[in-house]
């Protein structure tokens, strides 16, 4: 017996955007995923339902998610306006909720993130929970780096992360 029957199966797109493919993943009308270069986990991927297409409520999240997403990259778009349904521990929302305070634009390091959500020693662990942000760019993970300000990790990949920083600090000094 399937575990998984009854229960709602995600639906999901796939963009076009300057830094590569977006897969973008919701259930229940609300966004529970943007992985960059199909770097979706494989639990996501199973989990994808192919066949039915994405209900009325997820068709509606991931078309303002395409929307919004088109509006950053085009520079007119500097905060999100999207429900969201992170998964995860305690701990990792702490952190991802954080990462939704870093202004665009703006960037932080792991320390100063651990400091900010009252955990002055966490940096290591906030930094894996950053790497498990599974809403990337709309929840900017892409906004924490290395102590001395250079670019440290990123799923994407340091050239993505590089080119979403230089996107942000480009429409504000430019």
């Amino acid at each position: 017996m399937n575990a998984t029957k009854g229960a709602a199966r995600p639906g999901s797109t796939m963009i076009g955007s300057p830094v590569g493919p977006l897969l973008l993943v919701a259930r229940d009308g609300a966004l529970t995923g943007l992985y960059l270069n199909e770097r979706a986990p494989a639990k996501v991927l199973v989990a994808i339902d192919n066949d039915g297409g994405p209900g009325d409520a997820d068709a509606a999240v991931l078309a303002a998610a395409a929307r919004q997403l088109g509006e950053y990259f085009d520079g007119q778009r500097k905060v999100f306006d999207l429900p969201l349904a992170l998964g995860g521990t305690s701990f990792q929302r702490i952190v991802w909720d954080a990462l939704l305070g870093i202004g665009y634009g703006e960037t932080v390091s792991y320390g100063q993130l651990a400091d900010q959500i009252g955990r002055p020693t966490a940096a290591r662990a906030v930094g894996l929970a950053n790497g498990r942000n599974p809403v990337s760019i709309i929840v900017p993970c892409h906004r924490v780096v290395g102590s001395d300000g250079g670019l440290t990790g990123y799923g994407g990949g340091l050239n993505t992360k590089r080119r979403l920083l230089d996107l942000e600090r480009q429409l504000i000094t430019g």
